[in-house]
């Protein structure tokens, strides 16, 4: 599921509701293996969600290139999972739960697996949005043999004028993620607004229910 209008309102709250409360209650995504800086093509990648107090359900998503977010699965205290799409069982991803840690395993980590990977943690009332995980497969620089750049120069009639002007600038992913961040601005916006209307319904209610002093 990628730009979902409800799964961004849930950021959205999930923001809200770390940031009041503070810094003893931030939670952390990083991997498993401290030495890894770069996943590798076809790795199994394992990734722990920690926090100081114990919650009853953490879900995974992924922030890709573009932007958009996906939801990878849930995961329960009781050992129970739920992955995308509803289903109980994924050929790509597993999840473990110890104390107060989640495990996320991406079992063979491929270029779809690109993007910043996060845990919402639910501990009620509130949930808890994590810091983010960066994963990025190596750069592979490609080398072109002198006879085949022969070839491609002789043959070629696009202009290095054509080029830069179809090539996508540098700022494509930042003005993305800067789209994405102004999204989740908005949803804030709305959930509190919603928030502050519906307590108004309720008191409303409460007093309209009230029985009049004879």
């Amino acid at each position: 599921m990628a730009r979902s209008p409800a799964l961004l309102l849930l950021l959205s709250m999930g923001l809200c509701c770390t940031g009041a409360q503070g810094q003893r209650d931030a939670v952390v995504v990083r991997f498993l293996n401290r030495s890894i800086i770069q996943p590798q093509k076809g790795q199994r990648l394992e990734l722990n969600c920690m926090r100081n107090n114990d919650s009853w359900k953490v879900s995974w998503i992924r922030l890709d290139k573009s932007g958009n977010v996906h939801f990878i699965l849930s995961s329960y205290k009781t050992n129970t999972t739920t992955f995308n799409g509803a289903e109980r069982t994924s050929p790509h991803f597993e999840a473990s739960w110890r104390v107060s840690t989640s495990t996320l395993v991406v079992k063979s980590f491929r270029a779809e697996d690109e993007g910043i990977y996060f845990c919402v943690n639910y501990i009620t009332p509130v949930l808890h949005f994590s810091s983010g995980q960066p994963a990025f497969l190596p750069a592979v620089a490609s080398r072109a043999s002198p006879t085949t750049l022969t070839a491609y120069n002789q043959s070629s009639q696009v202009t290095k004028k054509d080029i830069s002007q179809h090539r996508p600038g540098p700022g494509a992913s930042h003005e993305n993620m800067l789209r994405f961040c102004s999204d989740i601005v908005m949803w804030t916006n709305l959930a509190c607004a919603c928030l502050l209307l519906f307590t108004a319904i309720t008191i409303t209610i409460m007093h309209c229910q009230r029985p009049s002093s004879p």
